[in-house]
C-alpha cells in the first residue's frame, strides 16, 4: 500500500470520478484507475463501484475511508516535520537571554544545537531579564530566556529551576561551621549582583529572605555580574548569594565555600522560555524548543507553522 494509492483513493471517494481525481492530481484517468485497482488488489475488496457516471464507495470503501484518511494524515505530518528538520538545518535563529543563563547555562545547549544543525546560523542579545522580555515584546528576537519576567503579550514556560546558594571566602568564620543564621548574614557585608533589574527573581528572593527572616540586609556592593561578585568574595569583601552553576568551579576548586542558611527553606531561581503570544514557530525555532524540552524534561505546549507542535 503506497501513497499514490491512497492518495487516488482519497481524491475519487471526494470527487466521484476517476476523471475528476486525474485531474486533481495532475495525472491520467488510466494512471488513477491503475492505481485504485492496486489498492483494492491489495486489500482484497473492491471499494468503488463504478458505471459511467463515475464511482461512489461500496460499503468496504466506506468502511476503508476514515482509515485511509488518518493514514494520509500520518503520511502529511511526517512530510512536515521532515522538512520541518531541513530548515532548521540551514535557519537563523534570533534569541535573548538574561547574563547568568547565557553566561553558565546556554552554552552547553548551544553546542547541543550545534552538533545537530551544523548549518544553523545563531543570533544571541545578552541583557537583564527586564532587556529579554522587552526584546521579545518588541518582536526583536524569536525567542527569550530569563528569570520570571510578566507581561500581557508574552508566554513565559517554565523551564527549570537553579539554586542560589550563600558563598563566602574559605577563611571566613562561616566556612569553619558551614552553617549561618539569616540573622548572621544580616551583619555580614553582602554582595549583590544585577543592580540594573530590581524587578527579577533574584532581587525578589533577597527581599523575601530577609523579610521573612525580619532583618536589613548589610548591602555592601551592587555589581553587573556574577563574575564581579564571585571575584569580590574570592578577595573577602563580602559574602553573596548566587546562582550554584555559576560558582560549581570555584566550589570545586576551594576558592569559595559553600553556606548552608539555618532558617530558609533552600531558594530556587526559575528560568523560563518568553515567547510572544499567539505566535506560530518556524522549523529552527520549533527544534530548539524541542531540544530546551528534551534536555531538562518538560512540556512545552508549543505551536508552529504547519500546527507542529513541540512533543
Amino acid at each position: 500500500m503506497e501513497f499514490p494509492q491512497l492518495e487516488a483513493f482519497l481524491e475519487a471517494a471526494s470527487r466521484g470520478s476517476f476523471r475528476r481525481a486525474a485531474d486533481a492530481l495532475c495525472v491520467s484517468q488510466p494512471s488513477v484507475s491503475a492505481r485504485v485497482q492496486t489498492l483494492e488488489d491489495e486489500v482484497g475488496v473492491v471499494l468503488f463501484h463504478r458505471n459511467a457516471r463515475g464511482v461512489r464507495l461500496t460499503d468496504m470503501g466506506r468502511t476503508f475511508l476514515p482509515f485511509a484518511q488518518r493514514a494520509m494524515e500520518t503520511l502529511r505530518r511526517g512530510r512536515e516535520v521532515l522538512e520541518s528538520v531541513r530548515q532548521a538545518s540551514s535557519g537563523i535563529l534570533n534569541m535573548a537571554t538574561a547574563r547568568v543563563i547565557g553566561t553558565y547555562v546556554l552554552p552547553e545547549t548551544l553546542q547541543k544545537f550545534h552538533d545537530l544543525y551544523p548549518d544553523a546560523n545563531l543570533h544571541i542579545k545578552v541583557g537583564g531579564s527586564s532587556d529579554v522580555l522587552q526584546m521579545v515584546v518588541d518582536e526583536e528576537v524569536q525567542l527569550g530566556l530569563a528569570r520570571f519576567m510578566q507581561h500581557p503579550d508574552v508566554d513565559a514556560l517554565h523551564l527549570y529551576d537553579e539554586e542560589a546558594v550563600l558563598v563566602v571566602h574559605p577563611d571566613h568564620p562561616f566556612a569553619k561551621a558551614g552553617v549561618a543564621g539569616m540573622h548572621e548574614v544580616a551583619l555580614e557585608p553582602l554582595i549583590l549582583y544585577d543592580p540594573g533589574d530590581p524587578g527579577s527573581s533574584y532581587f525578589q528572593f533577597i527581599n523575601r529572605l530577609s523579610r521573612e527572616a525580619g532583618v536589613t540586609p548589610k548591602v555592601e556592593m551592587n555589581l553587573d555580574s556574577v563574575e564581579a561578585a564571585k571575584n569580590m568574595v574570592e578577595l573577602g569583601l563580602g559574602i553573596s548569594f548566587l546562582p550554584r552553576g555559576g560558582v560549581r568551579k570555584e566550589l570545586d576548586s576551594g576558592s569559595l565555600a559553600l553556606i548552608a542558611v539555618a532558617d530558609v527553606a533552600p531558594v530556587l531561581l526559575p528560568t523560563y522560555v518568553l515567547l510572544r503570544r499567539g505566535q506560530r514557530h518556524g522549523p529552527v525555532v520549533m527544534a530548539f524548543l524541542n531540544l530546551l524540552q528534551e534536555t531538562y524534561k518538560v512540556q512545552m505546549p508549543i505551536h508552529g507553522e504547519y500546527g507542529l507542535e513541540v512533543e
